[in-house]
């Protein structure tokens, strides 16, 4: 836990304050020195719906009685929704405070920058693998615009999914193709080699494949897995690796759902 330093700011009366940052910012100090203020720490982040609106409730009844209400949460949507005011703590320092919204852009960013510096490690690791061995997927990434190997990107930047199949045995008309998840597993997108008419043609035992499908990552904010296959026309697989490698996407604001369909919006009145 990081040492709370002396911290130059003070909390309005009548307002909810969220606290945001990472694990070691020191938010859990912060909630435990708050003297005279009501303090939730991060119960809300793993409520069920049903408390979370009682307890939505109960802090709006506090407010209107001139409490102030200090509040750490990783939830950044749900302190977006109720914060009147965010502080950003890092290491026991505020680093930042204003308007919700803009608190939690800076500290988004923040984020994405910071797991972009990660190494990139993207071993097959399928929850379930299938197929009659003619050929196997020996390797499967997900890259960036420049076909670095990478796992985060940001809403709407160009990316690549590169499948690497190795075939044991001739197969005469190969197909290889992507399914990209969410990570409770819902559908978001899928495609092959056959559907984009792009035709490989016989292969032969010992040769390896690199297929490699690009575009541009419009989805919402969340995590990601993708499955590959090989298989003939008539769907017998050579291999399927279901759910093999992991990709995260980010955002500087919240976007409920999956795709991000970058909506305009105007206004009229009479």
């Amino acid at each position: 836990m990081a040492p709370i330093q002396q911290l130059t700011v003070s909390a309005p009366d009548g307002a909810v304050i969220g606290i945001i940052g990472d694990a070691a910012s020191g938010q859990a100090e912060l909630l435990q020195l708050a003297a005279g203020a009501v303090t939730i720490p991060f119960v809300l982040d793993a409520a069920d719906a049903l408390s979370k609106a009682r307890a939505l409730a109960d802090i709006e009844k506090q407010r209107r009685a001139n409490a102030t209400i200090l509040i750490a949460s990783h939830d950044l949507a749900l302190i977006e929704t109720i914060a009147d005011e965010v502080w950003w703590l890092d290491r026991g320092a505020l680093k930042a405070k204003g308007d919700p919204r803009e608190i939690t852009k800076q500290y988004r960013q923040y984020i994405a920058a910071a797991l972009r510096a990660q190494p990139v490690d993207q071993p097959l690791a399928p929850s379930l693998r299938r197929g009659d061995g003619r050929a196997e997927i020996s390797a499967l990434q997900t890259c960036n615009a420049q076909g670095q190997p990478a796992m985060v990107f940001a809403s709407g930047e160009p990316m690549a999914v590169r499948v690497t199949v190795k075939f044991n045995a001739p197969v005469d008309d190969p197909v290889v193709g992507i399914m990209v998840r969410t990570r409770i597993g819902s559908e978001v997108y899928g495609t092959n080699t056959g559907l984009e008419r792009h035709k490989i043609g016989p292969v032969q035992a010992g040769e390896t494949l690199t297929i490699t499908y690009r575009f541009n990552c419009d989805l919402c904010a969340q995590e990601y897995a993708i499955t590959a296959a090989s298989h003939d026309p008539n769907g017998v697989w050579h291999d399927w690796v279901e759910d093999a490698v992991a990709f995260q996407v980010t955002d500087t604001r919240y976007t409920a759902g999956v795709a991000n369909l970058r909506a305009s919006v105007e206004s009229q009145r009479t």
